[in-house]
């Protein structure tokens, strides 16, 4: 069956740095919905790149797309005049390493791909993925010398997609009547928020006793940690759709409500914190920073979450890894 002809907007040139499981993922979804002309994949491991973007490529034909994936291996000429960059690099949690260790290393590798990445593409909006998620995007943030409503991080798509998953299960409701926001951090620190939480306009409180869904709450806040359970690493899928549903609604100015991990100054009584929060996202980035009603309990959470946030950002500022 031929794709049928819409007006859906296409970007010149996207490009997905690290060709791991979460980076193939978001370049293979951005593929299958024909969001660009040229779709870069780019790993400093020879072969890894282009055999995947080779992959990739070689299912266009089976299913209807044309967006062209190259690989290449830390060529970041192949990536100039991209619109936005993705950004996955970064090794895991290895056993007995610290969390300075870890920030350390990841943060020096954010930092030297953003700035050879906006070296040939000065105007690009960057997505980060890498995790620690919240300090990555600030590493990020700091390389690019960007404005914050360009260079932002996906955490809240996939935790609320975790936590919609989770709700549908136990209600035995699809997950696409389920409308669901969380702010916060990403991991433990998370605020997810049941009494904005429904389902086809139902209020979820409704249909859930407070114990059960306390129980999914706490299950979101730990949902990456059950799949490295499950799996001995971390998840990938649902990572990179999350991803990849950023980047459509950048491409296709879609002005959609997500909520992802941005910069706030003043917003929700915080200033220069990267934390998970509602926003307006579309063809200019985040458009607009969304305040919501909060109650006393809600507000405390924020704040435990964004000063923890805030102490791990402390943490990279003191390693003295960027220039002031």
């Amino acid at each position: 069956m031929l794709k049928q002809i819409t007006n859906k907007k296409e970007m010149d040139k996207i490009t997905v740095i690290g060709a791991g499981n979460v980076g193939a993922t978001v370049a293979n979804v951005i593929a299958h919905k024909d969001l660009t002309k040229d779709l870069i994949l780019l790993d400093v491991k020879e072969g890894v790149a282009e055999g995947k973007a080779l992959d990739i490529w070689q299912t266009s034909s089976i299913n209807h797309f044309n967006t062209r994936v190259t690989g290449v291996t830390n060529n970041y000429l192949a990536t100039k005049g991209s619109g936005i960059i993705v950004i996955t690099s970064g090794i895991p949690t290895k056993h007995g390493m610290s969390r300075d260790d870890l920030i350390k290393t990841n943060a020096s590798i954010v930092k030297d791909v953003t700035e050879k990445a906006i070296k040939y593409s000065p105007d690009a909006i960057i997505i980060v993925v890498s995790n620690p998620l919240d300090v990555m995007t600030y590493a990020a943030y700091k390389a690019s010398n960007k404005p914050s409503h360009k260079v932002f991080g996906m955490a809240g798509i996939l935790d609320t997609g975790r936590y919609r998953a989770f709700l549908s299960s136990a209600l035995d409701v699809s997950p696409t009547d389920i409308h669901a926001l969380l702010l916060g951090g990403h991991g433990n620190t998370m605020v997810p928020l049941p009494r904005y939480t429904s389902v086809n306009g139902i209020p979820v409180t409704q249909l859930l006793g407070k114990e059960e869904l306390d129980k999914i709450v706490e299950r979101t806040k730990m949902g990456g940690g059950e799949l490295v359970n499950l799996m001995g690493t971390s998840a990938w899928y649902a990572p990179g759709a999350a991803a990849a549903q950023m980047v459509e609604a950048i491409v296709d100015d879609q002005n959609r409500i997500f909520p992802v991990c941005a910069c706030l100054n003043g917003e929700y009584d915080e200033k220069g914190v990267y934390l998970g929060v509602p926003v307006r996202l579309g063809r200019q980035g985040i458009k607009k920073i969304i305040e919501i009603e909060l109650d006393k309990n809600e507000k405390q959470l924020i704040r435990t979450s964004a000063n923890e946030v805030r102490d791990v950002m402390k943490v990279l500022d003191d390693m003295k890894i960027f220039k002031d």
